[in-house]
């Protein structure tokens, strides 16, 4: 079960990265981009070694489901507070 907690925050730290990143690319925020593929590549390879060592665990995919739906929606949020609306 702690493994399902930590791939919940890890996911939703990762997908709150890619959203993020997706809107930096989209919008043209170039100097944003590379913190963020940084951030985004310690989350997986954490995510692909507590996979490789703990195995299959729906409790697992329960975690990283949600963290991941609630990690892309704040990044939606924030970036729209943050840095405005599309135009």
């Amino acid at each position: 079960m702690l493994i399902a907690l930590s791939l919940f925050f890890t996911s939703f730290i990762f997908v709150f990265l890619k959203a993020a990143q997706q809107l930096n690319v989209a919008r043209g925020h170039y100097w944003l981009i590379p913190p963020f593929s940084f951030g985004m590549a310690a989350t997986e390879v954490f995510v692909i070694a507590a996979i490789a060592t703990q195995g299959y665990s729906h409790w697992a995919v329960l975690g990283m489901g949600t963290g991941g739906s609630l990690g892309a929606m704040l990044a939606m949020y924030l970036h729209t507070r943050i840095l405005g609306k599309s135009t």
